[in-house]
């Protein structure tokens, strides 16, 4: 106990322990706040994986449909129900009226 107490007066371990103990539960940046901010970063880091695997796809579709002009032209009618002027359309309804896609 004496040890503690002489280990106590010291003015530098009084400072450090001081110190630690005010970064530990009552600076902005305390643990509590670093340890919410590190669960913030892994959902961050998981969502940016989520969106970049979506871009991918995205442009992958893209490469598909901007390809050659009957791809575009099948796309823009398959999607779009986009005609000719001599043709006629026949959209099929199922039974909560919404087009049937492809």
């Amino acid at each position: 106990m004496k040890r503690l107490l002489r280990y106590g007066r010291n003015f530098y371990v009084a400072t450090g322990v001081g110190l630690l103990v005010w970064m530990l539960a009552f600076d902005a940046n305390d643990l509590f706040a670093q340890f919410r901010n590190w669960w913030t970063l892994r959902d961050l880091e998981e969502s940016k994986a989520f969106y970049q695997a979506a871009i991918k796809r995205v442009q992958n579709q893209r490469k598909l449909v901007l390809g050659t002009d009957q791809l575009r032209e099948k796309y823009a009618r398959e999607r779009y129900l986009m005609k000719k002027p001599t043709e006629d359309v026949y959209v099929l309804v199922d039974e909560n009226n919404e087009p049937i896609e492809k």
